[in-house]
This record gives C-alpha cells, sequence and structure tokens, in this order.
C-alpha cells in the first residue's frame, strides 16, 4: 500500500557547482559514439580525429539550424593530443592532426556563436593510451585548457583507481573554477562506481560537477538504449533527487542519425532523453545526415522540454504487462509532459487509459502531440487510445488547469487501475 507521503520539490533538490553553468542540459556534438579513436588521416582524412572534423561539424552547427536551436558545443573526445607533452610539461595536440593548434580551433567555435569542448582522464594514460591528466598535473591542464579557451572539460577515469577519483574529480573542479574561466565541468566519476550511493555521493557529485556519466557507454544499438534506459529508470529515486538546473545526470549521447536505429526507435530515444532531462550530444555525421534524422533532432518542442527551466528529471510510473511503460515530467507553468513508450515488437498497440488514471486531477487538458504537432483538450476522465508502433513512443506536452495550485509534488497515491501494485512507484499529482 502507498501512503500520501508527500516530497516538495524544493526539497529534493541540493545545491549545484557554483559556476553559473549548464542550468539548462547543455547541447552540442561530440565525436566518440561515432568516429571513435580514428586517427588515420592519411587513408581516412574526412573521419579521423582532426581539427578538419570539427571544423566541418561547428559549420554544420552555425549553418544548418542547430545552433539556433541549443546545439552549441562541439566536443572532442579521447585521440587528440600528442603522445608527449611539451618542454613546459603542458598537454599539447597532435600536430599532425590539429596543426593550428587547440586554442585556434576554439577561436574558430567562438567566432560562430559555439563552444569547445575537450577530454582529459585522471589516470595515467586516457582510455585510447594518450596521456592523462594525474593528480600532479591537474592545475597546469585546467590552466591549459584555460588558456586555450576552452569551454567545456570531460574528466574520464580509465587507469586510475577509487583513491585517486575520490580526491582528483573534486580537485579538478576547484582547479577549473580557479582558473576564471567559466568551463563546464562533465565527471566520469560515478560510471566508474556503479553508478549507486554508498559508492556514488551524488550530493557532493552535484556540488562539484556539472553534469556526469552513470552508467557505461552507449553503441550504436537499440539494446543500447533499452539498457540505458532501464537502469536510469530502476534507479530513478536515486537519481532524480541529484538532477537539477546545472547538475545533470548523463544516460550519454544521442545515436539518432547512426545505423543502428529504425525511425521509431530515433524517436524514442529523443523523448526519452528529454523526459529524462538529459545532455544532448549528438554523435553522428552532420554532413551526410538524413532529413528524417534531422527532423527528430531539431524538433523543437522536445527541445522545449528538454530545456524547461525547471530542470526536474522526468520518472516512469507505469508499467504495464502488456509492455507499455508511462514517463511524466513535471515542466514549468503547471505543464507536463506524458510519454507513451511500447517495448513490444510485434505490431502497433492500442493502449487506453485517461489523465484520471494517471493520477492527473480534475479539470480539462490541452494535450499536444509534439511529433504530429496535433492539439486535442482532453478532461482528466476522458477515456482515450493512443496507437504505439513497435519500440516507438507517443509523447505529449500537457497544459495543466488554470486554476490548479502551482505547488508540485511527488506523492504516492491510489494505484492507476491497470497496474500491478509492484509497478508503481510515486505518481504526479497537483496539490
Amino acid at each position: 500500500m502507498y501512503g500520501a507521503v508527500i516530497f516538495l520539490v524544493c526539497t529534493l533538490y541540493a545545491s549545484a557547482l557554483d559556476n553559473g553553468q549548464m542550468l539548462t542540459p547543455p547541447m552540442g556534438w561530440l565525436a566518440w559514439e561515432r568516429f571513435r579513436c580514428d586517427i588515420d588521416c592519411v587513408n581516412d582524412p574526412k573521419n579521423c580525429i582532426s581539427e578538419k572534423l570539427f571544423m566541418d561539424m561547428a559549420d554544420r552547427l552555425s549553418e544548418d539550424g542547430w545552433r539556433e536551436l541549443g546545439y552549441v558545443y562541439v566536443n572532442i573526445d579521447d585521440c587528440w593530443s600528442s603522445m608527449d607533452r611539451d618542454k613546459d610539461g603542458r598537454l599539447q595536440a597532435d600536430p599532425k592532426r590539429f596543426p593550428s593548434g587547440i586554442k585556434k580551433l576554439a577561436q574558430y567555435m567562438h567566432d560562430r556563436g559555439l563552444k569547445l569542448g575537450i577530454y582529459g582522464d585522471m589516470g595515467t594514460h586516457t582510455c585510447g593510451g594518450y596521456p592523462g591528466t594525474p593528480l600532479e598535473k591537474i592545475e597546469l591542464d585546467a590552466q591549459t585548457f584555460a588558456d586555450w579557451g576552452v569551454d567545456m572539460f570531460k574528466y574520464d577515469g580509465c587507469y586510475s583507481n577509487a583513491t585517486e577519483q575520490e580526491q582528483g574529480y573534486p580537485l579538478m573542479s576547484k582547479a577549473l573554477n580557479a582558473t576564471g574561466r567559466p568551463i563546464g565541468y562533465s565527471c566520469s566519476w560515478p560510471a566508474y562506481q556503479g553508478g549507486l550511493p554508498p559508492k556514488v555521493n551524488y550530493t557532493q557529485l552535484g556540488e562539484i560537477c556539472n553534469l556526469w556519466r552513470n552508467y557505461g557507454d552507449i553503441q550504436d544499438s537499440w539494446d543500447s538504449i533499452l539498457s540505458i534506459v532501464d537502469w536510469f529508470f530502476e534507479n530513478q529515486d536515486v537519481l532524480i533527487p541529484a538532477a537539477g538546473p546545472g547538475k545533470w545526470n548523463d544516460p550519454d549521447m544521442l545515436i539518432i542519425g547512426d545505423f543502428g536505429l529504425s525511425m521509431e526507435q530515433s524517436r524514442s530515444q529523443m523523448a526519452l532523453w528529454a523526459v529524462m532531462a538529459a545532455p544532448l550530444f549528438m554523435s553522428n555525421d552532420l554532413r551526410t545526415i538524413s532529413s528524417g534524422a534531422r527532423a527528430v533532432l531539431q524538433n523543437e518542442m522536445i527541445i522545449s522540454i528538454s530545456q524547461d527551466p525547471l530542470g526536474i528529471q522526468g520518472r516512469r510510473i507505469l508499467k504495464e504487462k502488456s509492455g507499455v511503460q508511462i514517463f511524466w515530467r513535471p515542466l514549468s507553468e503547471n505543464a507536463s509532459a506524458l510519454l507513451f513508450f511500447s517495448r513490444r515488437t510485434d505490431m502497433p498497440y492500442r493502449y487506453k487509459t485517461s489523465l484520471s488514471k494517471l493520477n492527473y486531477t480534475t479539470g480539462s487538458y490541452k494535450v499536444t502531440d509534439v511529433y504530429t504537432f496535433k492539439t486535442t483538450v482532453l478532461k482528466d476522465s476522458t477515456e482515450f487510445v493512443v496507437s504505439l508502433n513497435p519500440s516507438g513512443v507517443v509523447m505529449w506536452y500537457v497544459s495543466a488547469p488554470a486554476k490548479l495550485n502551482s505547488r508540485l509534488v511527488f506523492r504516492g497515491g491510489p494505484a492507476p487501475a491497470s497496474a500491478n501494485e509492484d509497478e508503481i512507484n510515486y505518481i504526479p499529482a497537483f496539490l
């Protein structure tokens, strides 16, 4: 049985890293999933990790409508550096693949209204075998990144141990802030410690990092997305309180536009990531992306849900035996996002319910489908049917009744009629 235990949102969220960065989930492009550690610029000049690749993506972001939607970061991942530090002990870019240097590459981004992200690792080496940033190099490397004009830093954890991570992640946060340059800080710390308490202290993470990887790397497959979604929502009661403006759980990159997803699955990843208040970092080839994938990634209504200023991560509210799952995210101005997701693989499925069964309070609601843009008005008691394609979603932007109290809560209440007791955590409601 579920009592009327009420958790006010204002008590759920601890203070965030005080650097003024990433008050909504950051958006941009990241090299790793699509281009990995391809350094063969002789035989594969178009796709190798080089300044040309990042300049090409910057051109696409600035010329093809991405920047205006919020996709402003162009992030270098592993395999960018020389195998040796310079004579002063500083990291340096590979001279053949980045002949102009990182500082000029950052300026290239800034001239186009974009930002540059870069990658490092706490261990003796990066995951790809390049020079790491161990404890004794943290201050030097943080200042180097600031001198170059870098806007975001991802700190990985290969070839390091738990003790070094416990020291290094907070030290790097302090060092980045000490440079005086605003640099968003992405930590991989929880992913190396299993992602959950007691090994992971999410209160501390929110005080030192702007975002953090909780789980393993995404791969270009639907199975990979499902494993990430399952882990995040099975652990939602731990993860939701950790997130908020300036501090985000990161389920990893968007693989929309690559090779592993159908269009239905692409729409599903975009919608699920928006419900999770996840960073939206595409890892694809913007030079050749299909019109369908572009339409999904440039969907303004889904982006507005992702970027909602309340910054509250959504939750799964229902798992049906039919394979349908329902997710809910509270939004500003008494609105919400409601997501119906099919885990079925056979055929389109017609799912019947009502807003009152999903614990919406009495009243009329304006409902807009974020992919078809069709709008209707529903009373809470009106039964409706959504048709869900295999591995597909229907996502609604729901405007709340005007007379609702604006105080937003999570409340344990009676389970929806179609649910089993073990399928419900907290159900959304308004006081």
